[in-house]
Order: C-alpha cells, then sequence, then structure tokens
C-alpha cells in the first residue's frame, strides 16, 4: 500500500514539475514599459504555466502627459510639482494592475529618480543620477534566488529615452556576472509593426548589448486573428494592458491597438545553445491557447 501511494506521489509530481512553464524577470525602467510585449506575457503565465516577475528601476514620479486623466484622478497631471507627489503611488497601482491582467507574480521596487527625458546613459553608471550599487546588489539577489530562464528588458535603442537605456544595460550586465553555471538567457523586446525596417545591433559605448548574428529575431504576432470571423487576437491583452496607466493617457492613446509583433532581440552574452531553446519557447507560445501563426 504504500509503495503505491508512494508511486503515485511521485507520478503527480513529476507531472507537476513537468508540465511548469518557464521562469521570467522583466527589468524596465517605467510603469508602461511591458507595453511592449504583454501578449507574449500573458501566454507564458496564462497558456504556458509559467511565472512571471517584474523589476521596476524607477519611482514612477515622470511621464506628464496625463491631460484626460488629469479629469479622472482630479489631479493636474500634467504639472510637474504635482505629478512628483502623485504619480508614483498612481504608476505603480496602475502597473499592480497591468500585471492582474498579464499574471505578474511578484514586484520589485527599486525606487530611483524618474527625473527628466534624456538620451545618454552614461551619468546613470557614473552615479550622477541613480545608486548604481543598490540597483546591482538588488538585482543579482533577484536573480540568484529567482532562478530564471529568461529575463525580459527594452531593447536599448540608441534613440531611446536614458533610462530604458540603463535599466536594459543593468539587466544584461547583471545576468553576464552572475555566478552561476545556469543563467537566464536575455532578450530584448520591441513592440513593431508587419512592415518594419527596424534593425539593432549595438549601442555605441556598451558592447554588452550587441545583438547575436546567429540569432533570428523572435516573435509573436499579437494581431493574428482567430475565432468567430477572425474578429479576435491577443491585441486586446495589449489594449486591456495599455487602459490600465490612465495617466498616461497621452502615451497610451496614441499607442492604443499598435503594434503588431512583439519582437524579441538575442543578445550575444547568451549562450549559443540557447537560440535552439528560445525558438521553441516561441514556437510553444504560438502553439498556446488560440493557436496563431
Amino acid at each position: 500500500m504504500r509503495t503505491t501511494f508512494g508511486l503515485l506521489f511521485l507520478l503527480l509530481t513529476s507531472n507537476t514539475l513537468f508540465a511548469q512553464g518557464p521562469k521570467v524577470l522583466i527589468v524596465t525602467a517605467h510603469p508602461d514599459d511591458e507595453t511592449m510585449f504583454p501578449a507574449t506575457v500573458f501566454k507564458i503565465t496564462r497558456e504556458l504555466k509559467g511565472t512571471v516577475d517584474l523589476a521596476l528601476i524607477t519611482d514612477a514620479s515622470g511621464g506628464y502627459n496625463g491631460l484626460v486623466a488629469s479629469t479622472y484622478y482630479d489631479k493636474n497631471l500634467t504639472d510637474s510639482a504635482t505629478g512628483r507627489v502623485a504619480l508614483p503611488l498612481l504608476r505603480k497601482k496602475e502597473l499592480i494592475c497591468a500585471g492582474e491582467v498579464m499574471g505578474i507574480r511578484n514586484f520589485f521596487f527599486f525606487d530611483q529618480l524618474d527625473d527628466f527625458y534624456q538620451i545618454d546613459p552614461k551619468p546613470f553608471f557614473e552615479g550622477k543620477r541613480w545608486d548604481m550599487a543598490f540597483c546591482e546588489k538588488k538585482l543579482n539577489k533577484i536573480l540568484e534566488e529567482g532562478q530564471y530562464d529568461y529575463v525580459f528588458c527594452l531593447v536599448p535603442s540608441a534613440e531611446q529615452h536614458a533610462h530604458h537605456k540603463t535599466a536594459s544595460i543593468l539587466a544584461i550586465r547583471a545576468v553576464k556576472n552572475l555566478k552561476s553555471e545556469k543563467k537566464p538567457i536575455v532578450l530584448g523586446g520591441r513592440a513593431l509593426n508587419k512592415n518594419y525596417t527596424y534593425s539593432f545591433d549595438v549601442l555605441d559605448g556598451f558592447p554588452e548589448t550587441k545583438i547575436s548574428k546567429k540569432a533570428p529575431v523572435f516573435y509573436f504576432d499579437r494581431s493574428y486573428g482567430f475565432g468567430e470571423n477572425n474578429k479576435h487576437s491577443y491585441m486586446i491583452v495589449a489594449d486591456w494592458v495599455k487602459a490600465c496607466h490612465k495617466s498616461q493617457s497621452g502615451d497610451m492613446n496614441s499607442s492604443m491597438h499598435r503594434g503588431d509583433l512583439e519582437t524579441f532581440w538575442y543578445f550575444d552574452i547568451n549562450v549559443e545553445s540557447g537560440i535552439e531553446a528560445t525558438s521553441k519557447l516561441f514556437e510553444k507560445i504560438r502553439q498556446s491557447g488560440f493557436v496563431t501563426k
């Protein structure tokens, strides 16, 4: 009898282990940065039964484009003085709302100053903007304890906000320096239209951002139609997530129902053997739930 029970327990626990999906950590600078790849995250958590956590680097006190949101929240969110006080709490609540849609498990808040729009990430790594020693230590601990399979960040393009680039470089360096035999694969995400001409190779001055020439650009087509009259698509998930970010009513209004593809770029710091594993992951994503191409 004991042998039968033990065998049954082993079978049940083995099935649970094999059924477990990938573990992912998202590292972004601002609430709403995750709108670059929400449908991919949704499919990982809801359909592949994986787990996703999110590390937010800034305190979310910037972003004064909430003209309509000012009426919604009864606060002048286009005014920086008001925003500095009100936005950190509002935007974190909005991120948690978006996280409920995507199935985010844990949030890690680093609370570095969301100071002003700028392009150059170098001052951040020189310690002139953020407490980088604190950020590095905290992110290292999260990675060590989380045992993630993947880390998602934004593609650190030259034209991007310095906060975006700094957060992504921070994530890449943290994985690169991780003292572990098994390191997560770092992917840079970006939402693009199907006919995109965008390309990325490396951010000047930061060789760790170099993209592998052996890997394809992985993608999920969130606009692909299915169901009755093809009127359904995973684009609705992206819209649900964007709708949570009410304080950013200007940016979200212009981005609603846009960006057909959630694209992911494979950094050269990753092991070459991870390319095949990542290809299989995105094939599973496309074949899970409501099948897409």
